[in-house]
């Protein structure tokens, strides 16, 4: 039993952790943020929450220059203020506003945010695992080695969840009668508005899909529902 002491306790410093993170996490969108209240906006929301028969979907504007989309380990959807700076300069529309919308909600819908506490509890105790066994095996490289391996495997399931929720925004903007081209015009745009964080990484690196493996991913999707 003792042997499994130190695998135990990472699983348990895993919970924590994710825990302490959440909260604090939620703790600071709820002093950083205000509901989004545009007007120009409600129409596309309305549509969306008809299509999911919601009386109202609650979205949030993080007061923070990137452009991003998140959902939160509570559920609720934000936008950051740098989005909503791209959408009043006309640089996106409201409609592929709306297809980020759609997407943090796959996200929350599809059980990602809960899920984190498994994956991040898990990889701790897989990672003392692999570093105990490695360290027999290769000793001083062993802990690198696991820490690496434990990398590229939360980066792949990162990277399903992505694919997951753009598919179920897809689904969504579809079902609202909005279709699924602003989704694939806004990626298009995306490198440029963030930057092009990632583009040059391997894509077993990344934490998300590479651009446009994911236009093809909605494009095949697109096609087999609206075929």
């Amino acid at each position: 039993m003792l042997r499994y002491t130190p695998i135990l306790l990472a699983l348990l410093y895993g919970v924590g952790l994710y825990l302490f993170s959440a909260h604090r996490t939620k703790k600071h969108l709820a002093e950083q943020s205000v509901e989004l209240a545009d007007p120009s906006l409600l129409p596309i929301l309305q549509r969306l929450a008809k299509a999911l028969d919601l009386p109202r979907i609650r979205v949030f504007v993080y007061n923070v220059p990137q452009v991003n989309g998140l959902a939160a380990p509570d559920g609720k959807i934000y936008l950051t203020r740098g989005f909503l700076d791209k959408y009043r300069s006309g640089e996106i529309s409201d409609t592929e506003l709306a297809s980020v919308i759609a997407h943090e909600m796959g996200h929350v819908a599809l059980g990602h945010t809960r899920r984190r506490l498994i994956d991040f509890s898990s990889q701790n105790a897989l990672r003392t695992a692999l570093a105990m066994f490695l360290g027999r095996i290769l000793p001083g490289i062993g802990p690198f080695l696991a820490n690496a391996a434990m990398s590229l495997l939360m980066a792949r399931l990162s990277r399903g969840d992505e694919y997951e929720a753009d598919a179920y925004a897809s689904a969504l903007l579809i079902k609202a009668g909005i279709g699924t081209e602003p989704q694939i015009s806004l990626f298009r745009k995306l490198d440029r508005l963030t930057g092009g964080a990632g583009g040059n990484s391997p894509a077993w690196l990344l934490s998300h899909p590479k651009t446009q493996a994911r236009i093809h991913a909605i494009e095949r999707n697109s096609e087999k529902w609206q075929g």
